[in-house]
C-alpha cells in the first residue's frame, strides 16, 4: 500500500513540475523585458513549448508569424524535403543589417579570400553564427527550442540586445531533418498519456520501425554534409558556402541516461587538417556553456566519447572552413517525460538546456567576435601561404567510360564552391588516361584547398585507433573514378562555370539491332525501362568487335524484328531512353562481327523483366534499406516494393524476380522460412547484405566458411579495455579488391581494381574453386582508413561477395555495403548486375 501511495506522489509530483516547467519563464531569462507585440510559440502553435512535441507545420507557422511581426527577422524557402516540407531558415539581425543584408554577406566573404582580407577591419565587422536544430527527427528538444530562441531574439529589448544584433547575423535553422521530425512528433503525441507515464517501457519512448531519427529514405542527414547528396543537405550546404559563418552549432540529443555534451570532443580524434587553434577556441567557447548550464544547475561533460574526425558532421564540416563547429548533445527524454538514472528527465527540461546553450554560444560570439574572424582571416591566409609550398598543384580525376560519375562528384565539388577545371588536352598520368571531354582538373591553389585535401587524400596513419565514424572516404575511390595528382598546373584548361551532364543519344536508325554498353552509371536504369515496356533484350557474355568498335563483358543487345513496337516506334523509344538515362545507343546494320561472338551467339543471354522486393521492418538496419531504396526510386527510377517482415508469411512472393535482405537481425519462424527457401528453388534471387550473410549462411540458404579473428588482451588494464575492444571494430575504411571481369557481377568494370567500402568483420574465405571469386581482396587492401592488425591480416584474401546455386534460384551475398550514404557510386551496380544478370551466374 506505501508503494502505491509512494507511485502516485511521484507521479502526482512529475505532473506538478512538468506544468511549472511550461511556462516561458522556466525557458528564459528575466533579466530583460520582451516586446508584447511579438508572438509568443504558445499564441500560433496553440500548446505551451513542451506540452506537446511540436509538428513541423506548428513549427514553419510560428516561424512565418515571428518573422512577420519583427524587423529583425527575414525568413527564406530554400526548397523542399523528399515529403514537400519547406526547409526554411531565419536570419536574424538588427533592422539596420537587415536592409544592408547581402553588402554584409559579400563583404564577409572577402575574409576568406587572401587577396582581399588584409585590408579588412575585423573590429567593425559582423560576426556569422549559424545554429541548427534537430538533424535527427526523435531529437526533437532542438527544434522545440529553436521556437524559443526565434522568439527571444525578436522580442528581448535593451542595450545587451541590441549589441548583439548589431554585432552578429545569426542564421537560425530550426530544423535541419523536418520529415523526421513529423514523424517523431506523431509518434510521440499519440502515444501520450494526459498523466505523465515516466516508466522506460512505456510504448511512447520506443518508437515503431524504421523511427523518427531518419529523413524520407532513412537517411542520417548528419553524416551527408560532406557527400550532400540529399535536398535537406544541398539547402544547407548552400546557406553555409553563402555566408561562411564563424560559428556553426548542431543541437542533438542522446541516451536519456546522459546528461549534456558539449565540444570539444576527444583530443586525439580531431582530424590532422584542423587547426589546433580551433580547438582551443572551442574550449574557449565551452567555457560560456558551462557557465550558463552552471546557473541553472545542469550537469555536463566535455572531451569524451564524441570526436572531430569525420568532416561529413554538422559539428565537423566547419573546421575544415574556417569555422568553429559545435556539437551539442542533451540526454533525451524520448517523450514527455521518463524516469532515468538522474531522476525524472522531462521535455521541457531537455529544451531548457538546449534554448541555454543557444543563448551561451550568441554570448560567446558577442564577446569573441573579433578574435574568431581573425582566426578566419589566418585561416585562409595560412592556407595561401601553405599553397606556395604545396607539391601538389592540381588534382585530375575522370572516366572516359562513365561520364554520369564523372559528373556527379563535379557536382558535389561545385556543391562546396571548388572551382574545377577542363583539361587542356588529352594526357597521361600515374598509368592513367584522362581525355579532354570526360575529365576535369581542380587547381589547389584556392581558399578551399584544404576542404578538396579531406575529399581527395588517402590516409592510413592515425594517433587514435577508434572513431564515432567513418576513418576513410577518399572520393574519387568512392566513385571508382580514375584520378592522379600532379606537381604541374600546365594541363589547367577552361574553368567550368556551366556543369551539365552530357544527354544521351542513339547513334543511328536500325533495322537490325542496337547495342548498349554496360558501362555508364545509368545504364541500369536504361536496361529497365526496355524490359519493362515489354521489349527483349539480351546481355552479352563475352567480349566481341562490330565495326571497329570493341564491345565489352555486359554489352546489351536489342534485336529489332519480333519486338512489340515496329521499326520506328522502336527507335523513337530507344531514343527517348538513352536522352533520359545519359546514355549511347548504337544501332548497327550487322550480326557479323570482326572478334567474337556474333550478334545471334548464345553467349547473348535473354533477359528477365525484374520485379524486386526488399525487407523492412522490425530487424532491418533503416539506414541500409534507405540507401537501397533511395538508389532505387531516386537513382534508377526503378520500382522497389518495401515488404515488411511481419507481413512476409502471408504475402505472394511469387511475383517477385529478386528479394534484397538488408542488413539485419532477422527472425522468421519455420513456416516462412521455409516459404522464402521454396521461393528461391523455383528460381528467386536472394540478395543478402551485412549482417544478413551469416543469418543466410546459419539457415542453410548457402553454404559458406568464415574466417575467424582472435585477438589477445595482453597487458590491457580495466580501464584500456574499452578502447582495447573500440580498435577493433572496423568503423568505415576503403580497401582494394581485385575482379575477375569476366564474372557477370562486375559487368560495367573497366578495371581489374576496385574500391570497396567495409564497416564489418564478416570474412568469408574464398570458394576452392578460383571461378566462384570473382572479387577478391588484394594481399595489400587497405587503401584508406583505419583497421588493425589482426582484422587487416584476416581480410587479405578473404571475399566480399559470393553467389550460389539453390535449385533452380541463386542465392547472393555482400559483406559490406554497396550503396554507403548514397554516395558510394563506385559500386551501386554490383548490386544491379546481381538483380539484372543473377541468372546467369
Amino acid at each position: 500500500m506505501k508503494k502505491i501511495i509512494l507511485l502516485l506522489f511521484v507521479i502526482s509530483s512529475v505532473n506538478l513540475v512538468a506544468q511549472d516547467n511550461l511556462k516561458l519563464s522556466y525557458h528564459l531569462p528575466q533579466d530583460v523585458s520582451y516586446n508584447a507585440k511579438i508572438p509568443t510559440p504558445e499564441s500560433i502553435i496553440g500548446h505551451k513549448v513542451g506540452a506537446w512535441h511540436v509538428t513541423h507545420d506548428k513549427l514553419v507557422a510560428y516561424m512565418k508569424a515571428v518573422a512577420a511581426a519583427s524587423d529583425r527577422i527575414s525568413v527564406e524557402d530554400r526548397g523542399e524535403t523528399f515529403e514537400d516540407r519547406p526547409l526554411l531558415l531565419l536570419t536574424i539581425t538588427s533592422p539596420k543589417n537587415q536592409k544592408n543584408l547581402e553588402e554584409i554577406r559579400l563583404n564577409h566573404l572577402k575574409i576568406t579570400d587572401s587577396k582581399e582580407n588584409k585590408s579588412l577591419n575585423t573590429s567593425e565587422m559582423p560576426l556569422v553564427v549559424y545554429q541548427g536544430f534537430s538533424i535527427h527527427g526523435n531529437e526533437p528538444s532542438g527544434a522545440n527550442a529553436s521556437m524559443l530562441l526565434a522568439y527571444y531574439l525578436a522580442a528581448a529589448e535593451g542595450s545587451e540586445i541590441e549589441e548583439l544584433l548589431t554585432n552578429t547575423i545569426i542564421l537560425l535553422d530550426p530544423s535541419l531533418n523536418p520529415d523526421g521530425l513529423q514523424r517523431f512528433a506523431y509518434w510521440a503525441n499519440i502515444n501520450k498519456s494526459e498523466h505523465l507515464n515516466i516508466d522506460s517501457n512505456d510504448r511512447e519512448f520506443h518508437e515503431v520501425w524504421p523511427g523518427g531519427r531518419f529523413n524520407h529514405y532513412y537517411f542520417d542527414l548528419n553524416r551527408d554534409w560532406l557527400p550532400g547528396q540529399l535536398p535537406e543537405s544541398r539547402a544547407r550546404i548552400e546557406t553555409f558556402t553563402n555566408w561562411m559563418p564563424n560559428i556553426l552549432t548542431d543541437h542533438h540529443e542522446m541516451g536519456s541516461n546522459s546528461t549534456f555534451f558539449f565540444q570539444p570532443g576527444i583530443q586525439s580524434r580531431v582530424h590532422p587538417l584542423t587547426p589546433l587553434l580551433n580547438q582551443e577556441l572551442t574550449k574557449e567557447i565551452g567555457n560560456y556553456h558551462a557557465k550558463a548550464l552552471n546557473k541553472i544547475g545542469s550537469l555536463y561533460f566535455t572531451e569524451e566519447r564524441y570526436d572531430d574526425f569525420y568532416y561529413g558532421k554538422g559539428s565537423t564540416y566547419p573546421d575544415v572552413n574556417g569555422g568553429i563547429g559545435i556539437l551539442f548533445e542533451q540526454g533525451s527524454s524520448r517523450g514527455h517525460a521518463q524516469e532515468t538514472i538522474n531522476g525524472v528527465l522531462t521535455f521541457p527540461f531537455t529544451i531548457r538546456n538546449q534554448f541555454t546553450t543557444a543563448l551561451s554560444t550568441l554570448e560567446a560570439a558577442k564577446e569573441m567576435r573579433i578574435k574568431l574572424l581573425n582566426y578566419q582571416r589566418d585561416f585562409y591566409t595560412s592556407n595561401s601561404s601553405k599553397k606556395e609550398k604545396n607539391t601538389i598543384k592540381a588534382i585530375v580525376f575522370g572516366s572516359e567510360k562513365d561520364k554520369a560519375k564523372t559528373y556527379h562528384l563535379a557536382a558535389i565539388l561545385k556543391r562546396h564552391k571548388i572551382k574545377f577545371h577542363k583539361i587542356k588536352s588529352d594526357f597521361n598520368s600515374g598509368g592513367a588516361n584522362f581525355k579532354k571531354e570526360t575529365s576535369y582538373i581542380i587547381p589547389t591553389n584556392q581558399k578551399k584547398e584544404k576542404l578538396i585535401t579531406a575529399m581527395f587524400e588517402k590516409r592510413t596513419s592515425f594517433t587514435d585507433s577508434l572513431f564515432y565514424d567513418i576513418s576513410g572516404w577518399t572520393f574519387p575511390l568512392a566513385f571508382n573514378l580514375e584520378y592522379s595528382e600532379l606537381k604541374s598546373e600546365e594541363n589547367i584548361g577552361e574553368l567550368v562555370a556551366d556543369l551539365k551532364l552530357e544527354s544521351g543519344n542513339v547513334s543511328e536508325k536500325s533495322s537490325y539491332a542496337y547495342l548498349m554498353e554496360w558501362h555508364e552509371y545509368y545504364s541500369p536504369k536504361a536496361l529497365n525501362r526496355i524490359l519493362q515496356n515489354g521489349i527483349r533484350a539480351k546481355v552479352g557474355m563475352k567480349q566481341f568487335t562490330l565495326n571497329g568498335v570493341n564491345y565489352d563483358y555486359g554489352t546489351i543487345l536489342i534485336p529489332v524484328q519480333n519486338q512489340q513496337l515496329n521499326e520506328n516506334e522502336l527507335f523513337a523509344f530507344l531514343q527517348n531512353v538513352a536522352a533520359k538515362s545519359n546514355i549511347l545507343i548504337t544501332g548497327v546494320t550487322s550480326g557479323l562481327t570482326s572478334e567474337g561472338i556474333d550478334l545471334g551467339s548464345g553467349d547473348f543471354r535473354i533477359l528477365e523483366k525484374p520485379k524486386v522486393a526488399m525487407l523492412v521492418g522490425n530487424g532491418i538496419s533503416p539506414s541500409d534499406a534507405g540507401e537501397i531504396w533511395h538508389l532505387f526510386d531516386q537513382r534508377y527510377e526503378m520500382n522497389l516494393t518495401k515488404l515488411d517482415v511481419d507481413f512476409l508469411q502471408r504475402a505472394n512472393i511469387s511475383k517477385y524476380t529478386s528479394i534484397i535482405i538488408p542488413s539485419s537481425n532477422l527472425k522468421l519462424d519455420a513456416k516462412t522460412l521455409n516459404k522464402l527457401k521454396a521461393w528461391v528453388q523455383s528460381g528467386g534471387i536472394l540478395i543478402g547484405y551485412k549482417n544478413a550473410v551469416k543469418w543466410l549462411n546459419s539457415n542453410k540458404f548457402i553454404d559458406l566458411n568464415f574466417e575467424n579473428v582472435k585477438v589477445d588482451a595482453k597487458n590491457i588494464s580495466f580501464e584500456q579495455k574499452s578502447d582495447f575492444s573500440g580498435a577493433q571494430v572496423i568503423g568505415g575504411a576503403i580497401f582494394e579488391t581485385k575482379l575477375d571481369r569476366t564474372h557477370p557481377i562486375n559487368f560495367g568494370y573497366t578495371s581489374t581494381k576496385l574500391p570497396m567500402f567495409r564497416r564489418t568483420k564478416i570474412f568469408i574465405k574464398p570458394d576452392s574453386s578460383s571461378f566462384n571469386n570473382p572479387i577478391l581482396y588484394t594481399q595489400n587492401p587497405l587503401l584508406s582508413g583505419y583497421i588493425s592488425k589482426p582484422n587487416l591480416n584476416a581480410l587479405k584474401g578473404t571475399v566480399p561477395f559470393q553467389i550460389k546455386r539453390m535449385g533452380a534460384g541463386r542465392v547472393a551475398v555482400f559483406t559490406d555495403n554497396t550503396n554507403f550514404r548514397a554516395f558510394w557510386y563506385g559500386t551501386n551496380k554490383l548490386l544491379m548486375n546481381a538483380i539484372f544478370f543473377g541468372k546467369t551466374m
